[in-house]
């Protein structure tokens, strides 16, 4: 494409550059001197040099921004490159040779905790292999390429490597469901599937990307799950445990399985524990409302749970159907089916269970309000002849109440004393209806 602006461009570029080597020499300046609050100060500095140095970037043109980075260090490469967000990454690379690319790329690995691991099969068992450069990854016989959480460069860089395009972890849940499961026309298979992660304070399902390519298995995702890690362990130490990409996946989603399992019979406790409570003989309304978020909780548990292999059953089920398997393979995709199916039924009776323990609970807290209504009834039954008398005695006049030479004390303290008298009979008269009650209800169930 031709450029219509030349000296435009070259201008924005020296811009890019000048702005660079100011922010690396106004840092060092500010950095040795000497002065009050020094630290403060020189953060100030940096960041308002920064902000200058991404805003040039964020306005010159990606092309621009590319004859940037080829003309830069390495080092130099890293730190704008740092600066550039995600967007902006994706024009820049367009225009960037594969070399700085992978420069990009490689630093990322070279970190005590990577976002990618590679495994290879050697005498059976599949083991770790460094990964450094490009060449890592392709003198092996790689069978699976797992990355958690990988940025917009190591996608890039893999990517690049093998031919393919990599999903973003962070978009994964975009994706349409009739999406999920496709074949590209190079001969890539995408799978896209929920994983259960159970945690003590919160469960949720995490999506994870699969692609397999040239016998290799790509896996994407946002975080570490336990069935990955248990995946790896048993590739690890057991021989012959798996035998190309293929076996890596199946394996994977009986893992899953597995561990939607446990996570059932982590609910299954739950709910005999809330059972008990539920079943007692006194419940107060806090014990009922504490009740009611733990089985809240194992209801959103269960409820994942069955979402989760629903999603296998059909991953499962397109693999079969693709005829991507073999017939060895097919016998292991029968085994996890036939799993999943005995999952079903014990999530459809937990339902069932956390819907009685929900009534219970609830039932214990209309009890509590009823008891509470039933003494103000009693209050107010016990009261209501006592305001009729007040009434009464309010309409009269005073000298009715001291006709006899009264004093208007002890006339009003008789009345009062009657008011009381007649307000014990009443409630006397309520306790005895009530015991009278108690009694045919027992010699009723006798």
């Amino acid at each position: 494409m031709v450029n219509d602006h030349p000296t435009e461009n070259q201008d924005g570029r020296q811009t890019v550059l000048h702005l660079l080597e100011k922010h690396k020499l106004l840092g060092d300046f500010v950095h040795k001197q000497d002065m009050p609050r020094h630290d403060l100060v020189e953060s100030l500095v940096r960041k308002q040099s920064l902000a200058k140095l991404q805003q040039a970037l964020n306005q010159v043109a990606p092309a621009d921004v590319a004859s940037v980075l080829e003309a830069l260090p390495p080092d130099d490469q890293l730190f704008v490159w740092d600066q550039l967000n995600d967007e902006r990454k994706e024009l820049v690379l367009l225009d960037v040779p594969i070399h700085i690319i992978q420069a990009l790329g490689k630093r990322e690995y070279r970190t005590e905790r990577s976002s990618l691991k590679a495994f290879e099969l050697h005498d059976g068992r599949m083991r770790e292999i460094p990964i450094n450069t490009r060449e890592d990854l392709l003198k092996s016989k790689l069978v699976w390429i797992d990355m958690v959480g990988p940025t917009f460069e190591e996608r890039t860089w893999v990517g690049g490597v093998f031919g393919i395009e990599l999903p973003d972890p962070d978009k994964l849940n975009d994706l349409e469901s009739s999406a999920r499961f496709y074949v590209e026309e190079n001969g890539e298979v995408h799978l896209h599937s929920d994983f259960l992660l159970d945690k003590e304070d919160v469960s949720r399902n995490v999506a994870v990307a699969f692609i397999l390519y040239k016998n290799i298995l790509f896996t994407v995702r946002k975080e570490e799950l336990p069935v990955f890690r248990l995946q790896r362990l048993r590739a690890l130490t057991q021989p012959n445990y798996v035998s190309d990409s293929w076996d890596v996946l199946l394996d994977l989603y009986a893992a899953d399985v597995e561990y939607s399992a446990d996570a059932l019979e982590d609910v299954y406790r739950g709910l005999e524990i809330a059972g008990k409570q539920v079943l007692s003989k006194q419940m107060t309304d806090e014990d009922a409302a504490r009740m009611l978020s733990n089985i809240a909780h194992e209801e959103d548990l269960n409820g994942r749970i069955r979402r989760n292999v629903l999603d296998t059953r059909r991953a499962v089920s397109f693999l079969m159907r693709s005829k991507f398997l073999a017939k060895y393979q097919l016998d292991d995709a029968q085994q996890i089916l036939r799993d999943i199916e005995s999952l079903d039924g014990h999530t459809s009776f937990l339902f069932g269970k956390i819907n009685f323990l929900m009534d219970a609970t609830v039932g214990f807290i209309n009890i509590n309000q009823n008891k509470v209504i039933k003494r103000l009834t009693v209050i107010s039954v016990i009261f209501m002849p006592l305001n009729i008398l007040a009434g009464v005695g309010g309409m009269s006049e005073y000298s009715m109440m001291t006709h006899d030479a009264l004093s208007w004390p002890v006339a009003y303290g008789l009345f009062f004393v009657g008011l009381v008298c007649v307000g014990w009979i009443t409630y006397l008269f309520l306790q005895f209806l009530e015991n009278r009650e108690k009694i045919g209800q027992l010699q009723d169930k006798n």
